[in-house]
């Protein structure tokens, strides 16, 4: 396999909230993605996805690891640099409402992307530009002029999406863009990404919560709890043959649109709450939630290994 385009090793972030207590949002992260990959990254409310993919690219500081894009460590970086490797990469953010600021027309939106890297030489080239990628997109050039306040949820995520495509990225964070819109305009939206990602070469972490929509949308699939990656393998793979426990129940909780199927099939429940990553379980952190629990899941954190070929899950039982 050639080398990977973005490396992720050890990759934490915790956050100091007081009192002497530390936040363990993203803990120990390690995986790869391949150039023109998508790795979808799933999980429950709660357990770091959206930290994960920020820490990334560097929007939050990372308390430890290394992340390696195109074979540049940009956690070593001083900002001045940063800003030079920030053309590779980019992020679509969840809210559509709230990632655009109200006071600026379309035309200053996207246009400042270009602006921050030099990459229009003239008013008339930076505005050349932004309509092209507003086509690109699926909008009219002849909504530059407008406010954010004058389009639908819909069509604020094109424009979200337009602006991260405005300096040419090669890799782009999807902060569960599809979350905050209808679910008759989800799948446009996935359809334009896939789309772009065919035209532009483009590599994806895809953050959700919609495990069908991740399944049609990755080419790799991590399932992550309580800031740790506990299971990962090819989309096929982990849906057909599941390995850790939280992974099956997420699975048996998607709705199947047979109607006898779906009787037929046996719901995992999962008990208690999600405990907090301010004071996590010992050993194995989904111990107090998982039905097939031991002794050894209370004392011994379990390794993130090879299970089969391609398919790592950190379960003693696996």
């Amino acid at each position: 396999m050639s080398k990977p385009f973005i490396e992720v090793r050890g990759l934490s972030k915790f956050f100091d909230i007081g009192n002497n207590k530390i936040l363990k949002a993203v803990n120990n992260l390690s995986f790869s993605i391949q150039k023109g990959e998508t790795l979808g990254l799933v999980g429950e409310s709660g357990c770091g996805k959206s930290t994960a993919g920020r820490t990334l690219i560097r929007l939050y500081e990372p308390t430890a690891g290394n992340v390696l894009v195109d074979g540049t460590d940009i956690t070593k970086l001083s900002k001045s640099k940063l800003k030079a490797q920030r053309s590779k990469m980019q992020m679509v953010f969840q809210d559509p409402y709230a990632s655009l600021n109200p006071r600026m027309t379309i035309l200053d939106i996207i246009g400042e992307a270009l602006d921050i890297h030099g990459l229009a030489g003239s008013k008339s080239e930076r505005k050349r530009r932004v309509e092209e990628l507003l086509e690109l997109v699926g909008l009219n050039a002849e909504h530059a002029s407008r406010y954010p306040h004058e389009f639908s949820g819909g069509q604020r995520q094109r424009i979200g999406i337009t602006r991260a495509l405005a300096v040419n990225p090669q890799f782009i964070v999807c902060d569960e863009p599809i979350s905050a819109l209808d679910v008759s305009i989800q799948a446009q939206i996935i359809n334009l990404l896939i789309e772009l990602q065919k035209k532009m070469d483009l590599t994806y972490l895809f953050v959700a919560h919609d495990l069908s929509m991740v399944k049609y949308m990755s080419d790799r699939v991590a399932v992550m709890y309580l800031g740790k990656i506990v299971e990962m393998a090819r989309s096929e793979d982990l849906y057909a043959n599941p390995q850790h426990p939280y992974t099956k129940a997420l699975l048996s909780a998607i709705p199947v649109p047979d109607p006898e199927v779906e009787a037929g099939k046996e719901r995992i429940v999962l008990k208690g709450d999600l405990p907090s990553p301010v004071n996590p379980p010992s050993g194995c952190p989904f111990r107090t939630r998982c039905p097939a629990a031991t002794e050894k899941c209370k004392s011994d954190v379990p390794e993130f290994r090879e299970v089969r070929p391609g398919h790592f899950a950190s379960c003693h039982y696996a």
